[in-house]
């Protein structure tokens, strides 16, 4: 048991680090917003390439922000349905769906190091301002790899769970 409190410790921190790096890209949404609204109303002058920025942006805020949201309970839920169920299968549900999350997100970052992957061979950049996309790419496996590992702590978590009835 001990060892598992030290996973969940490890996942909150590197989930609450990273978490950083997001809400500096939802810093950057908002001034780069507010900046391209007042230079395209006053001054006829909109930021060049804002819709770019902003679209890498919000990739940048929610995949790094994702591992925090799931620790904090922020991630949208149906539980109506297994509220009713007896503790014993509720806890076995949980631990499959935990399970398929982990799997789930295995496969997400394991495409979108091969999407990263395509998008440096081939030089892919955005379509105004030229910001090559590979790192970003990249960059969102990255992201997710917290995620697996909040998954998997969920996971053993509610296995052990299961295991003691």
């Amino acid at each position: 048991m001990p060892a598992l409190e030290k996973f969940e410790r490890f996942n909150h921190k590197v989930s609450m680090g990273i978490e950083w790096v997001g809400v500096v890209a939802f810093i950057l949404m908002m001034l780069i917003t507010t900046a391209d609204v007042i230079g395209a109303k006053m001054f006829l002058r909109p930021v060049p390439g804002s819709i770019d920025i902003m679209k890498l942006a919000q990739l940048v805020c929610m995949t790094f922000s994702a591992s925090a949201a799931l620790i904090l309970g922020r991630h949208v839920q149906v539980e109506f349905f297994v509220l009713f169920l007896p503790k014993r299968i509720r806890d076995l549900v949980n631990c499959m769906v935990f399970l398929l999350g982990f799997l789930l997100f295995v496969v997400i970052v394991w495409r979108l190091l091969v999407y990263g992957y395509n998008l440096q061979v081939s030089t892919e950049v955005s379509s105004t301002v030229r910001i090559p996309l590979y790192p970003f790419g990249y960059g969102a496996a990255f992201a997710c790899i917290p995620v697996c590992l909040v998954y998997l702590s969920l996971f053993l978590e509610s296995f052990l769970k299961v295991a003691k009835r």
